[in-house]
């Protein structure tokens, strides 16, 4: 029987993730801030990276599917024995690495030097690592982007969005990207790869938006703002707190194309994602309330 060390168990890709291991014979220890129960083929281990105790010394696979940047510095000083290493970034990695926004470029560059660190460390060890860059994320209720959007406009009764939100995106299910690192671990040729996993559906930053609202009962308004009024309810907004975590440099990215190609995925494991079809249920929280 092989055996899995998963990170990130309870979050919106691990939750999923743990399901496939199982089903498919896999022994399994999973990392968890908060007590979680044993089950059958499942053992659960509290702690947090990088200081996490009390874990197995060897593994068939590990998969990361948290922050990048703990995983790897924890994975560089441990001495666990295990061929593969399956671990999630984002494509933040790119998107942000030339913002104007000092806090964006620094997430780019700790995701940046977690992929070095874990590549390097494999090569250290005769082990081998593929690193996945997931794009926008949904379907778990868990995402900090289309689920803030769904909650938001449930509240306001309307979402605004400056005119011109016309930016390409590729929004990504949580489960196919369960499905994806499963399927890296099966498959030798992506060893020593990083890959892109964007959604099954190029569409843009407004359709998006409004398919969200569309799928929520009474389906709130989409309401489109001149730019300098937008500005200015933003402004507002960041003042009173309900705008945190959205800048100038988020907001010129709504108009802006962000989109990767996923034939290399396709190609080497069949990544074969779904187009962006919302319901109101992912934008709900499921499984372990922990991120």
């Amino acid at each position: 029987m092989r055996h899995a060390l998963v990170f990130g168990a309870t979050g919106q890709i691990g939750f999923p993730l743990l399901g496939l291991l199982r089903s498919d014979g896999w022994r399994v220890t999973a990392l968890s801030r908060s007590e979680q129960s044993d089950e059958p083929g499942l053992e659960w281990r509290r702690g947090e990276l990088p200081t996490a105790r009390g874990l197995p010394t060897r593994a068939d696979a590990i998969f990361s599917c948290g922050p990048l940047d703990g995983f790897a510095n924890w994975y560089a000083t441990s001495r666990i024995e295990c061929p593969r290493v399956i671990a999630f970034g984002s494509t933040s990695v790119e998107v942000k690495r030339g913002s104007a926004d000092a806090a964006e470029r620094d997430v780019a560059r700790r995701l940046r030097e977690g992929e070095e660190t874990v590549f390097a460390a494999t090569a250290e060890r005769g082990a081998s690592a593929t690193l996945l860059r997931p794009t926008l994320i949904y379907g778990a209720g868990r995402d900090a982007t289309l689920t803030r959007i769904a909650d938001l406009a449930s509240r306001w009764g309307r979402f605004p969005l400056p005119r011109g939100a016309n930016g390409l995106r590729q929004p990504v299910h949580a489960d196919d990207l369960a499905a994806a690192a499963f399927a890296c671990a099966n498959t030798p040729a992506t060893s020593g790869q990083t890959y892109a996993l964007p959604g099954g559906e190029t569409l843009t930053y407004r359709e998006m938006v409004a398919r969200v609202l569309a799928c929520l009962t009474p389906p709130p308004k989409l309401i489109e703002l001149p730019s300098p009024v937008f500005n200015a309810a933003l402004f507002v907004a960041q003042l009173t707190g309900r705008a945190t975590g959205l800048g100038e440099a988020a907001v010129r990215r709504m108009r802006s194309d962000l989109t990767f190609d996923m034939g290399p995925a396709h190609r080497d494991f069949g990544y074969a994602p779904r187009a962006f079809r919302p319901r109101a249920q992912m934008f709900q929280p499921r499984g372990s309330e922990e991120g």
